[in-house]
């Protein structure tokens, strides 16, 4: 599990993540990390999990494992980072672990590369 103070659980900070940060897509997650350089919090990971996904039992299963994921990956973020994992649907045959790094690690490639060109 993620500590609290890892979890992101305000509304403002999914909408700041989802808007303005970088996006990635997979076949069954986008992901979404927003990096605000000038903070000194820690990065804070979220999930969102729509109905499509199933029931709330599915939902939850789901949520276990993408938090599970979040947290060996959590490390990599740097201080004042959002991310943001949308689930967009429920593939039973899916390797879940491997795509949430994929995407966590496509969107760490991208902000490494915005930087650079900065």
């Amino acid at each position: 599990m993620l500590a609290k103070t890892a979890r992101l659980t305000k509304s403002g900070d999914f909408a700041r993540a989802t808007k303005s940060g970088i996006r990635y897509s997979s076949a069954n997650f986008v992901g979404y990390l927003y990096i605000n350089s000038d903070s000194n919090e820690s990065a804070r990971a979220g999930l969102i999990i729509s109905k499509s996904v199933g029931g709330s039992v599915a939902r939850h299963r789901l949520a276990r494992k993408m938090r599970h994921c979040l947290r060996e990956e959590y490390s990599n973020l740097q201080p004042g980072a959002l991310l943001v994992l949308r689930c967009l649907n429920n593939s039973s045959e899916t390797d879940y672990p491997t795509e949430v790094r994929e995407v966590i690690k496509s969107l760490l490639k991208k902000a490494y590369e915005r930087a650079a060109k900065r």
